[in-house]
């Protein structure tokens, strides 16, 4: 259920968003009496052709004055660290060229290119050095975008809804906070004492991050302790916003239901609930409940089920059926209805007969994706347990 932000060093351009492909077919030449600004955002081969480029290129007239080139790109081969450069660049007819300093490993930068217009669009040929790596540059069919295109094309939709009404479109237990890249690792040094999960995706500083000085960190969390998660976040040093996102609880998998009769204390009583969801899934799967464990990170219910397998019925296999639920509150701060969303169920094949054994290797386990129409009948069986509702996703009602 869920990005370059071009924030050139000097540019005043803040906006963040994805760096577009360039348009071939709406290249433009400046008029001969303006001076305005034009933007390139990608230049083909730099770093094995995994750099994030905008070139930024401002005109008197037809001519280019001046340039900026911005380069963001793995710091080693393979790597998901990034790193940047700025070089400011003298134009002297078609050639280009500058030095600088990368931003994070501070190696030496020269760039030496030539720009040729050829009709509508551009060839940019030359080298540009990296510390001791030379990347060779022939990039054809480049168009340019004007200042007013560019901006267009940007966006600062992070994902984060500080005050949601209800969790429809976020989720109780999915959190992300943005912080200054400079505060980053004390931030995470924080989290240590907090009891909360952080998706390690989260954790990669993007070529939208430098070039913003803020990242992003997911956060999951049990949903009876996100609002208080979120109060503790907001109050430290370098946190610029803080909110619930997408997560788990896809709608089409989420019952909603009175929330009187399963509370204890004004919280959700997990052992009730946990008993009626193990009845309930071992009736519609015809199996029986091994075990049931809650989360005490994220608040999720891990539900262990097992029955005979219809496979040569002789040799007396099991199998194994996982589901996870999570139980949150419809609206933050509020305990009128509670949501349940559970996961398709992931079922293994064993022997656990006695030795010796069938070392089964089971490759076609179930997944969230071959499910989401509730082929077991679980979603639907749980929404009759719990006298509850489902999300009408075409009218986006509870019905």
């Amino acid at each position: 259920m869920r990005a370059i932000s071009a924030c050139l060093l000097g540019l005043m351009v803040t906006a963040a968003g994805p760096a577009m492909a360039q348009n071939k077919t709406n290249a433009k030449s400046p008029p001969a009496s303006a001076n305005e600004t034009r933007y390139f955002t990608s230049i083909d081969g730099l770093m094995d052709g995994n750099a994030d480029v905008i070139l930024r290129e401002t005109y008197q007239g037809k001519t280019v004055t001046s340039a900026v080139l911005d380069v963001c790109y793995p710091a080693a081969k393979g790597s998901d660290r990034k790193d940047r450069f700025v070089a400011n660049l003298a134009v002297n007819g078609q050639t280009m060229t500058g030095t600088t300093q990368s931003i994070g490993d501070k190696l030496p930068v020269s760039v030496n290119l030539t720009r040729k217009q050829t009709g509508d669009t551009y060839e940019f040929k030359g080298q540009i050095r990296v510390g001791q790596t030379v990347n060779n540059v022939v990039s054809t069919d480049n168009a340019d975008l004007s200042e007013k295109e560019f901006r267009e094309n940007q966006t600062n939709d992070d994902g984060i809804v500080p005050a949601p009404r209800d969790f429809t479109q976020v989720s109780p237990e999915a959190i992300a906070v943005k912080v200054k890249l400079d505060s980053a690792a004390q931030f995470l040094k924080h989290l240590k004492s907090q009891n909360v999960g952080i998706a390690v995706n989260s954790m990669a500083i993007s070529c939208e991050s430098l070039r913003s000085g803020q990242m992003t960190f997911n956060l999951s969390v049990d949903p009876q302790r996100a609002a208080d998660v979120l109060v503790n976040v907001k109050t430290q040093p370098g946190v610029t916003g803080a909110g619930w996102t997408s997560g788990l609880f896809d709608m089409e998998r989420t019952i909603r239901f009175a929330a009187a009769d399963w509370l204890d204390g004004g919280k959700p009583n997990r052992d009730k609930l946990a008993t009626a969801l193990g009845t309930a899934a071992a009736k519609v799967l015809s199996a029986q409940l091994a075990s049931s464990s809650w989360s005490d990170v994220t608040g999720k219910l891990r539900l262990v089920l097992k029955r005979p397998s219809d496979m040569f019925t002789e040799l007396a296999l099991t199998e194994t059926i996982e589901l996870n639920a999570m139980i949150a509150p419809d609206q933050p701060g509020a305990f009128e209805h509670l949501m349940l969303w559970v996961s398709a169920p992931s079922i293994t094949t064993t022997d656990e007969s006695s030795p010796p054994k069938l070392n089964l290797i089971d490759s076609n386990a179930d997944d969230d994706e071959g499910d989401q129409n509730d082929e077991y009948g679980i979603v639907d069986a749980l929404a009759k347990e719990f006298k509850a509702q489902r999300w009408d996703i075409e009218n986006t009602v509870w019905k």
